[in-house]
């Protein structure tokens, strides 16, 4: 049997994409951690390990995940825990000498990563080209090329508007944006089933309302000062409650995607 312990990763980003990159790659035998911002972005926070930094613990189809220190890291592989750590610039690289790095940070551009950070780097969606800083890119656009290994050039460039869910039609987005700076105070919790018009949250006198009647699958944590015209909700019309507690098809083909970018890699080497 193939010995995976000397195969470390880590995942730059654990919103809810790369939380399904995480449990592909975990659930194959890899050890991870997992890097993240003092106040995630995460909006799918239910399904997304970033919630690890705002609860201490948290935990996405049974798979637990802690925040945690770099010191910890061994420690949390032997218990089968996932370390998220606080580490906006992925210092943590130095000390644990992954040998693979994957950019999930999803900014739609390259915010520091080399191809010279590990001997396999792969990043998520436009921003990377492959051959240049990173080894390869996975496809992330919704649709025939979604989780595409890509070895040479770029995934399909942002087109700045979200893939649609069936039930939509022509109706406004189903991505919730703030209409003004501060803090989101919520009027609903993810998982909620909401009618139109209903106000979902405020950010102090401004209301967030929803377009269309549907399930609460996302929004941002009220600890997050956010900027106006940030994403800070999502609202599914499909209105299935367990969508909001599941990982997303989308982050697992993704996250296939990083798996055979991986095994690839690793054939490479040998």
């Amino acid at each position: 049997m193939l010995d995976l312990s000397s195969y470390p990763i880590l995942i730059k980003g654990a919103g809810d994409l790369a939380t399904g990159v995480a449990l592909r790659l975990w659930r194959a035998g890899f050890p991870l951690v997992m890097t993240e911002v003092a106040t995630p972005l995460a909006v799918r926070r239910t399904v997304a390990f970033a919630q690890a930094i705002y609860d201490g613990e948290w935990t996405v189809e049974g798979v637990a995940a802690r925040c945690a220190t770099v010191e910890a890291v061994r420690e949390l592989w032997a218990a089968r825990i996932v370390p998220v750590l606080v580490d906006p610039t992925a210092a943590s690289r130095q000390p644990l000498q992954p040998a693979v790095i994957v950019d999930a940070i999803m900014a739609k551009q390259n915010t520091g990563t080399q191809r010279s950070d590990a001997p396999l780097v792969v990043a998520l969606g436009p921003g990377f080209t492959a051959g240049d800083d990173c080894h390869a890119v996975i496809e992330t656009q919704r649709g025939h090329y979604l989780g595409r290994v890509i070895w040479e050039g770029a995934a399909i460039p942002n087109t700045g508007t979200p893939g649609e869910l069936p039930g939509i039609g022509g109706k406004a987005s189903r991505v919730l944006r703030a209409p003004a700076a501060g803090h989101v105070e919520p009027r609903f919790a993810i998982g909620d089933r909401v009618s139109a018009g209903a106000i979902i949250a405020t950010i102090g006198a401004a209301e967030i309302r929803a377009p269309f009647a549907g399930v609460l699958r996302g929004l941002i944590h009220p600890a997050v000062a956010v900027p106006a015209g940030l994403k800070i909700g999502d609202l599914d019309p499909r209105a299935d409650r367990d969508y909001c507690f599941t990982v997303s098809d989308k982050a697992l083909a993704i996250g296939g995607g990083v798996l055979e970018a991986v095994l690839h890699g690793m054939t490479r080497e040998r």
